[in-house]
């Protein structure tokens, strides 16, 4: 029993050797990368600066557009329609009107606002109270506010519309929706640019970093050489320069992260002012957990990709003489 253990002991070492040796290749060549670009810190200082910046752009475009996707969903009641029924129509008739229409398969909820509530409620936000007070009569109308259901269609709205405005309690029908489609539509068009402009300034920063890999290559041309001549493959060889892209990506997505995070701080305290002058409570948005992986995820593929090609096409000119 005593010779079994040890023999366990040796065979677990030996088929976690070729894995634990990997791993001590590789994090021995990830240091060294490190090492050079510490080397040159102000060069390596300026290739991230640019790519930090290049990414920073793309990222707070995207905050932007989703910010403005959070304050356009409070707009929801903007395509509500607002009925203003005639003048000698009673609050038992408009109440049923408004129990009739709220049975319609393409209207999800009527809300009735007599014309007293509408009355208090102009005179609260109006400021013209002491004016009202001097009326003998209520100008204002009872009103049916219609909210069509979420399966509507434009023609199905367009019909909706029709139909409420032909009612015979009805004296005219209210709907401004065309300025809510107009601003979804530009934010749509704004996406479609920014996920263009992304991919461009995601071709720069491969170029950016490729020519930087083609300089660093070039400068240890000798020390390839001779790595070549004792037999290093062209994998052994590029490692290096695969590292060195990997960092340059990894240290430009944690400095567009940062500069995303303190606009946002400094944007936070005027936006915050801004809502209140508006009795609202938006607060802006900033990037969850997984926006923010995804830039620093970006920054890394963009560099292992851009140092990738770079030494591909470079390493195979360099023969040993």
């Amino acid at each position: 029993m005593a010779a079994v253990k040890p023999a366990k002991k040796k065979l677990a070492s030996r088929s976690s050797g070729p894995v634990s040796a990997w791993a001590a290749r590789h994090a021995s060549t990830a240091a060294a990368a490190l090492g050079r670009l510490a080397q040159q810190p102000f060069s390596s200082l300026m290739t991230i600066l640019v790519i930090g910046v290049t990414l920073a752009l793309p990222a707070a475009m995207h905050l932007v557009i989703k910010n403005a996707q959070s304050i356009s969903a409070s707009w929801d009641n903007a395509l509500d329609f607002s009925v203003y029924l005639k003048a000698d129509t009673s609050l038992e008739d408009a109440q049923t009107l408004a129990d009739i229409i709220g049975q319609r398969a393409d209207v999800s909820q009527v809300t009735l606002v007599s014309a007293e509530d509408a009355l208090l409620d102009f005179r609260e936000h109006s400021g013209f109270g002491e004016a009202l007070d001097h009326l003998t009569v209520n100008p204002l109308p009872h009103t049916l506010v219609v909210r069509p259901s979420d399966a509507n269609t434009e023609q199905s709205m367009s019909l909706l519309n029709e139909e409420l405005g032909n009612l015979p309690e009805a004296d005219f029908v209210q709907v401004d929706t065309e300025w809510v489609q107009r601003f979804h539509a530009m934010l749509d068009i704004m996406q479609r640019a920014i996920a263009m402009g992304a991919g461009l300034l995601g071709a720069a920063i491969i170029v950016i970093i490729g020519n930087t890999i083609r300089l660093d290559i070039q400068s240890r041309r000798e020390e390839i050489e001779v790595t070549k001549l004792i037999g290093a493959s062209n994998a052994f060889v590029r490692r290096p320069f695969l590292y060195s892209g990997l960092w340059y990506g990894l240290g430009g997505g944690l400095l567009a992260l940062a500069l995303v995070l303190y606009g946002l701080f400094a944007l936070k305290d005027p936006v915050a002012r801004l809502a209140g002058l508006y009795n609202s409570g938006f607060e802006i948005l900033a990037l969850d957990f997984l926006e923010s992986g995804m830039i620093i995820a970006t920054g890394v593929a963009l560099g292992l990709i851009g140092s990738w090609f770079a030494a591909a096409r470079h390493m195979r000119r360099i023969e040993p003489r």
